[in-house]
């Protein structure tokens, strides 16, 4: 389950992001993708956020998942063809 949820599209994907140093919490939807960021909709105060993946933890709410970002930074067109 776990290797075939990071190997999957992530836009559209209800997340909390956990940031490493602040610990801050934030409900987001994501919106886009590339290597390194997320841009993700903020579900509090609907702001559209960037998000560097290396610098926070992703927990997918929908599978109760928390995985480190530093492990997402691949393309996403990369990260499907995975093995």
């Amino acid at each position: 389950m776990t290797i075939k949820l990071l190997r999957q599209e992530h836009i559209g994907e209800r997340v909390i992001i956990e940031h490493k140093r602040t610990g801050k919490k934030t409900h987001a939807v994501i919106l886009d993708e590339t290597k390194n960021t997320y841009l993700v909709r903020d579900e509090k105060n609907k702001r559209i956020k960037r998000i560097i993946k290396s610098e926070c933890y992703i927990i997918f709410t929908n599978h109760n998942l928390r995985v480190d970002g530093e492990k997402l930074t691949k393309r996403p067109e990369d990260r499907i063809k995975m093995k």
